[in-house]
């Protein structure tokens, strides 16, 4: 197989597991409260690294056949790695890793991997073929560590060098996992042992490409003199070496080595604040193969390395601080102006956005959000409104019906509260075998009719802390450009909060604006003038939503949008257009002005579709499949208007 017909950068064969953070960072482990969840293992996170920063990325693990071994296939497909090769273990479980905060220098952390499922891939595991179709395979040290897993990695290295492929070492050397220490002792980063040395000494002239901090050289090579360790690493192996120095960047050895660790070609770091060197050593892996695989100099390869190791050890987690190609090209521009990337705005929200997990080229949403309104329904037609939260889930069935009749998957999406629409949310979010069939889901925070802008239940941050990722935060503000400045101040004071918590939380925000209906518009464009001059407002103020749902505009005010959003925030979701409960001709009239525009995705359409079958289901004129076929008639029709503008 030639070098053209590759269809892989790189296969990561090592540790893939669960990560378990603990929140509350300077806590000890033992009174952590709450943690967070993330993919781990050092070579799930160089593969989900690596696809990050641009790499066709594959996986070759085993999994447990239970919820964490389908987070773990599922957090590596977002990203785009390749997981035809992750196989189902039906009889182990995915391997988990509890960590913590402490400070600075103190992280304890606890390795669950007693007959775990990564650990027992075996050499019948390992496909030629696939190994073949790579231009590397990159391995991690504690594969090494277990009869079985060592048999493995020397097969598929074995291929690999049949093949042509280059192959890589992460030396992670964890003392545990050899067993040199007690099974609770997971932050030890050093003891040495001949034993380990020379089990890593017997492969070394495998390796193409050599990776370690100076204490994992020192157990590579059996002494801690890091020059003295680095040359007798050299008696096994023609590899390039690469030597990690922390803060002080790297040194890089590609023939003989010298009397100093500077004698090699020496990349010098950036100074951060550091929060948590956990997962610094996989990003550093990440952004040198990004150079290593793309026949980029040593120096530039290793400039993308411990810029990548940078930005990792100022955040939480390790893979989800993983940089992204646009992140890390934007921070190498402005590296020395950066001493906290953990503070920077714009790499703070490049990191947001360009993280996202699906696209959304196109929606169409059924708006059921609406909560006085069905309220008022209800009152009018004599009932209670304990009936309410049913009606909300005929309307969800209609949504799932038309979604499956109208070749919608993948393009649908509701917007739906939790006072009346609880049960609708639980089930909408996460629906679907895959990603890629998922719903947009999106829930409501405001409080009906406030202006200025109130959240319905309280302090933004705490409620988002109970959200699951998936949904989408919908704030609605009546919102007038010549507003009193008292109300303007106190409505984007509560609007500035909700967007950095968001931000924090990782949900994506949706700003819906209306113009208060006791506010003077003038004509169409004096309203599109207004729209722009709000939008234009927020971003002053720093908030970037990820989706703004707007009235219909005119063609005009369309193009004069397109222009602010690609200015302003290029990664911007894009616009979905409200209903404001108008007939469905008036809409089609907006749709077909909205035709041109480049940022408008799709609509986000509430009572026109559901409103009068509600008040006829409410008045007992229609049963409940009678209501769900009157709804879904409604918004089939309005799908088609919107497809043929």
């Amino acid at each position: 197989m030639t070098t053209r017909e590759r269809t892989l950068d790189v296969i990561c064969l090592g540790r893939v597991a669960v990560d378990l953070y603990g929140e509350q960072v300077g806590s000890r482990l033992e009174d952590m409260r709450t943690f967070a969840k993330y993919l781990g293992g050092s070579s799930g996170n160089v593969a989900h690294g690596t696809a990050r920063q641009g790499l066709k990325s594959g996986m070759l693990a085993r999994v447990g056949d239970e919820h964490m071994g389908r987070f773990v296939r599922e957090e590596l497909e977002r990203v785009g790695v390749d997981t035809s090769h992750i196989i189902t273990d039906k009889e182990r479980l995915t391997a988990l890793v509890l960590l913590g905060i402490k400070d600075k220098d103190t992280f304890p952390l606890i390795f669950f991997r007693e007959n775990c499922a990564d650990q027992a891939i075996t050499p019948e595991d390992i496909s030629e073929e696939y190994i073949a179709s790579a231009k590397c395979l990159a391995i991690t040290g504690t594969h090494l560590s277990n009869p079985s897993s060592r048999q493995a990695v020397i097969t598929a290295l074995n291929y690999a060098r049949k093949h042509g492929v280059r192959t890589a070492l992460d030396v992670d050397f964890r003392p545990v996992l050899w067993g040199l220490t007690s099974l609770g002792d997971g932050e030890t980063r050093f003891i040495a042992s001949d034993d380990v040395t020379n089990q890593l000494q017997e492969v070394l002239g495998l390796f193409d490409l050599i990776v370690g901090t100076e204490e994992e050289f020192h157990i590579a090579g059996g002494t801690e003199d890091s020059i003295g360790a680095l040359k007798k690493v050299r008696e096994f192996t023609d590899a390039t070496l690469v030597c990690k120095r922390g803060p002080l960047g790297c040194s890089v050895f590609t023939h003989e080595i010298g009397t100093q660790l500077d004698d090699g070609i020496t990349v010098k770091g950036v100074h951060v604040e550091v929060l948590n060197v956990l997962g610094a050593g996989d990003a550093f892996m990440s952004g040198l193969l990004r150079g290593y695989l793309n026949d980029e100099s040593w120096e530039q390869s290793c400039r993308y390395a411990n810029a990548c190791g940078a930005l990792v050890v100022s955040r939480h987690g390790c893979s989800p601080a993983m940089p992204t190609k646009e992140e890390l090209d934007n921070y190498l521009l402005r590296e020395h102006e950066v001493p906290r990337p953990d503070r920077d705005v714009m790499l703070n929200h490049l990191h947001r956005v360009t993280t996202r997990e699906k696209a959304w080229p196109e929606l169409c949403v059924l708006a059921f959000d609406h909560r006085s309104q069905f309220v008022e329904m209800a009152l009018s037609a004599g009932i209670d409104v304990a009936h309410i939260p049913h009606l909300k889930s005929l309307i969800w069935q209609a949504v799932k019906d038309v979604t499956a009749e109208s070749g919608l998957t993948g393009k649908a999406g509701i917007l739906c509260d939790s006072t009346f629409g609880m049960d609708v949310l639980n089930d909408a979010t996460g629906y679907g075998d895959s990603v890629a069939e998922r719903y947009w889901v999106g829930r409501p925070i405001e409080l009906p009719g406030s202006r200025p802008l109130r959240l319905e239940n309280g302090n933004i941050g705490t409620q988002l802390a109970n959200w699951p990722r998936e949904q989408v935060v919908k704030c609605l503000m009546f919102y007038h450009p010549d507003d009193e400045r008292e109300l303007q101040l106190d409505q984007e004071e509560t609007l500035k909060e909700v967007y950095n918590a968001c931000c924090e939380s990782t949900n994506e925000l949706l700003i819906e604006i209306i113009l208060p209906k006791d506010a003077p518009v003038g004509s169409a464009r004096d309203a599109d003038a207004m729209y722009q001059r709000v939008m234009e407002r927020l971003y002053n103020l720093g908030i970037k939503p990820d989706w703004w749902k707007l009235p219909p505009l005119t063609a005009k005010g369309w193009k004069d949008v397109d222009t602010l959003i690609e200015q302003r925030d290029s990664h911007c979701r894009g616009v979905v257009l409200l209903g404001l409960d108008q007939p469905a001709e008036q809409l089609k009239a907006g749709f077909s002005a909205a035709s041109q525009s480049r940022t408008v995705r799709g609509f986000a359409v509430g009572r026109t579709i559901f409103g009068e079958p509600s008040r006829q289901w409410m008045r007992g004129e229609l049963t409940g499949e009678q209501f769900v076929n009157a709804v879904k008639r409604n918004y089939i029709d309005l799908i088609d208007t919107w497809r043929q503008r």
